[in-house]
């Protein structure tokens, strides 16, 4: 079920997410992505509660179904070449006593282009993949937006009933909840000040690590809390990140606030996931 998307961002796209993350940046400096030294590989899929297998069989069957008629490839490309038309308005949280009518999709819609506002509106891949599961299941899709360190727990607990977030599948994850078939191949990359020739001579991922690993606590990296790129980053044994204990790692609550710190000047580098990285960094360009 992997896949291997082309990455064009049209302007129309372009335009979409400015419109959506334009609060979130100042006046700052340009940002390049090295968009072809992919520190990490890893692979999406979607996050249910262990007890919960009937949802885990309807949304596989739900992938399975709309990658053999095409339909997860032409959704995810529509994202990428800026030709989607959807958006989806959420309606109000549902309460105990009509929460069975619902899907409830646990996400941080801060993650273009799985999961951003347009305007008022959601959009992104995962949603509309969201709400072509909620019509299966003959329920209304309601989208549960969070901090995305707490959208696992918030399956765990039963708030939410799946997590829909641009997730990455390990094996720690595996433990706590049930993941779906896989459904998009990412990475994590490096972005800096467009000015910075901190890697300008780094021709591998390897090359970027040692770099890295030369630097001092004085060398500020901002990353996603609770994503790969923070683990990556930081450390995490359970996850088999040995990070960098030599620089300083900052956590922020989307990818959006890390780069605004970085287009101004208040860290020095940001590592996150790939398209994210070059849509938030076309964003901010202009």
């Amino acid at each position: 079920m992997k896949k291997i998307i082309a990455i064009a961002l049209s302007t129309m796209l372009l335009l979409a997410a400015t419109v959506s993350l334009s609060g979130c940046f100042g006046d700052g400096a340009k940002l390049k992505v090295y968009e072809n030294y992919e520190l990490t590989a890893e692979s999406y899929a979607f996050a249910i509660n262990k007890d919960n297998s009937s949802l885990l069989t309807t949304a596989n069957s739900l992938l399975s179904d709309i990658t053999a008629n095409g339909k997860l490839n032409e959704i995810i490309n529509s994202f990428f070449d800026g030709t989607t038309e959807f958006t989806y308005t959420n309606p109000s949280k549902p309460s105990a006593s009509n929460k069975d009518r619902y899907l409830i999709v646990a996400t941080n819609a801060f993650f273009p282009p799985f999961e951003y506002y347009d305007g008022n509106k959601l959009t992104g891949i995962d949603i509309q993949i969201a709400s072509l599961l909620a019509e299966r299941l003959g329920k209304t899709l309601y989208v549960n937006d969070m901090e995305f360190d707490s959208t696992i727990e918030s399956v765990k607990s039963g708030e939410s009933d799946i997590v829909m977030a641009g997730l990455t599948v390990n094996d720690e994850r595996k433990k706590v909840v049930n993941f779906t078939n896989e459904y998009y191949e990412s990475a994590q990359v490096i972005m800096t000040r467009a000015d910075d020739d901190t890697f300008k001579d780094c021709k591998s991922a390897a090359d970027i690590e040692r770099v890295l690993k030369g630097k001092n606590e004085s060398y500020k990296v901002g990353t996603q809390k609770g994503t790969t790129g923070y683990m990556y980053t930081a450390g995490d044994e359970d996850f088999g990140y040995e990070g960098f204990k030599n620089i300083t790692v900052k956590d922020y609550t989307t990818g959006a606030l890390a780069a605004k710190d970085l287009a101004n000047g208040r860290i020095d580098a940001v590592i996150i996931d790939k398209q994210p990285a070059i849509m938030i960094a076309k964003s901010i360009n202009g």
